[in-house]
């Protein structure tokens, strides 16, 4: 717990500073301990965690909509990427800290289902050569509690999602907060309606990560 606030920590100052600054470069491991301060000892931990996400919140409740700086994926405006970005990244690390209890609370549907797309076709959707090696698979997802369908081609080191097509070698059906939970690897298959090769989610929790490149 103590090292997951401590990074959510530093990802809100490091987001915030982007906006707050203008900053048009990406800000590297190198200023992050100038940007976010000296990591706390316990005692001081949840405070400082707590006034960093308040600056987070009012820098991005107060920015210009046309300001410009760094993001890294598409978006309609670079605070809307910082926005959309910090939701999913603290909605994310918040089902971390509540799963030592055994119990997640759920993502509105609308929020996970672009969770969804966006670890997808953000993320994951970047273009890539043809995939090379072994034959691709398909995962095709489907929320049980409203509007949202995903297929997902899965190679050895290619990922290509769609939202057409037919045929899968595996299909996975939940409500949108559990699929978008499974994606990001905080939850197993079960209590989901698995059909076909179910070795392929296991593939996906084994290769398929989004890791931060910025510790400290």
């Amino acid at each position: 717990m103590r090292d997951l606030l401590r990074h959510i920590g530093d990802v809100h100052r490091w987001a915030a500073a982007h906006v707050a600054e203008r900053r048009t470069e990406a800000i590297g491991r190198e200023e992050l301990t100038e940007i976010a301060g000296p990591l706390p000892e316990d005692p001081a931990l949840i405070e400082w965690f707590r006034l960093g996400h308040r600056r987070l919140v009012r820098t991005l409740e107060s920015a210009d909509p046309d300001t410009q700086c760094w993001s890294f994926l598409p978006a309609p405006s670079p605070v809307a990427f910082w926005a959309r970005r910090q939701a999913h990244e603290t909605g994310i690390h918040r089902a971390d800290a509540e799963s030592p209890g055994g119990s997640l609370t759920p993502f509105p549907a609308a929020f996970a289902v672009d969770g969804i797309d966006e670890l997808l076709f953000g993320f994951l959707g970047r273009p890539t050569d043809e995939e090379g090696g072994e034959a691709p698979r398909t995962l095709a997802l489907r929320a049980t509690d409203g509007p949202g369908e995903w297929r997902v081609r899965i190679g050895v080191d290619r990922v290509h999602p769609t939202k057409e097509g037919d045929g899968a070698d595996c299909s996975v059906a939940g409500t949108a907060s559990d699929l978008h939970l499974l994606l990001w690897n905080r939850r197993g298959a079960d209590g989901l309606r698995v059909e076909g090769d179910g070795s392929l989610l296991t593939f996906w929790r084994d290769h398929v990560q989004i890791t931060w490149s910025r510790p400290r």
